[in-house]
């Protein structure tokens, strides 16, 4: 499918509080073998997300050490992870170790998905993920870890309101490009 057909149909989902505010844009190197193009996703004519170059005004994650260590992120540790952390320890441990063991678990595990998540976004990903989303069910976008089908899934219209305002637990474990989508809608 051409950009700009899938521009369109992209932008013909938005929601009506968001249309005209958020766009999406391509720019394409023809004659360049080595320059792949870029793709953004601006607010109010501002690019939020380059999906080709780290230097956004949301925060990129340079190490899983950083999202680790990160005081905003929110890691929930459920008694399954604290009874499997129990499970694979070779003797007693105090419970009070459990839980900042299991959450010291999850982080990583957490921090490994956002980062794998985020180094996947680039030209040739945007179209393949935008043509993933325009197929599939809009639950399953949300549910996703792939931070584009996020976004697109939180601006779409099929997202209602009250489905948005359901959501702030669940959106404090995504990236924060995805959590800076989340309020815009919120929000509008």
């Amino acid at each position: 499918m051409s950009w700009s057909k899938l521009q369109q149909q992209l932008e013909s989902f938005l929601s009506p509080s968001l249309s005209g505010k958020v766009e999406y844009q391509a720019t394409s190197y023809r004659y360049l073998l080595d320059k792949s193009g870029t793709c953004h996703i601006s607010v109010d004519k501002k690019n939020i997300l380059n999906m080709s170059d780290k230097t956004n005004p949301i925060r990129w994650f340079q190490s899983e050490l950083e999202i680790k260590n990160d005081p905003e992120l929110y890691i929930p540790v459920k008694p399954e992870d604290i009874e499997a952390v129990r499970k694979s320890a070779k003797g007693p441990i105090p419970e009070d170790r459990l839980k900042i063991m299991a959450r010291s678990r999850k982080a990583g595990e957490h921090a490994k998905d956002m980062m794998n998540a985020q180094a996947a976004l680039t030209k040739s990903n945007f179209t393949k993920d935008a043509n993933k989303f325009l197929t599939t069910p809009i639950e399953t976008s949300l549910e996703s870890n792939d931070i584009l089908l996020n976004i697109l899934a939180l601006v779409d219209r099929r997202v209602g309101k009250k489905r948005i305002l359901n959501m702030s637990e669940q959106i404090k474990l995504k990236h924060p490009i995805v959590q800076y989508f989340y309020e815009l809608r919120r929000d509008a």
